[in-house]
């Protein structure tokens, strides 16, 4: 069963009549303060952050301690074709690189099983 219409107005009546007053309220208290401006003042951080002290790179002066600790170019990775020798296909495009130590019957016997 629903609420009668002319309760349902009344109610939204007497809602409207109180968000009204609510806000004549709020209007004629802030007329009477007057607000000032305060500056931001940040808070001060009580951290502290403790860091090892490193020598700078233009602290030394020989170069050849400055390359002898670096870190050089690193060579090419590429691969000798020694340990992989084929590739499986276990269930539709599973593929399986297979390896020098396994058996490739073991790979086709699994994709049937």
């Amino acid at each position: 069963m629903s609420t009668p219409k002319w309760k349902k107005l009344a109610r939204q009546e007497s809602l409207k009549k109180e968000a009204f007053l609510k806000h004549r309220k709020n209007e004629l208290f802030n007329l009477n303060i007057k607000k000032t401006f305060i500056e931001y003042e940040p808070k001060k951080s009580t951290f502290v952050r403790q860091t090892k002290e490193y020598p700078s790179f233009s602290s030394t002066t020989d170069e050849t301690e400055l390359f002898k600790n670096g870190t050089g170019k690193q060579e090419p990775k590429q691969y000798t074709g020694e340990y992989i020798v084929g590739i499986a296909t276990m269930h539709k495009s599973n593929l399986v690189p297979i390896t020098k130590d396994c058996n490739p019957k073991d790979y086709s016997t699994m994709r049937r099983n």
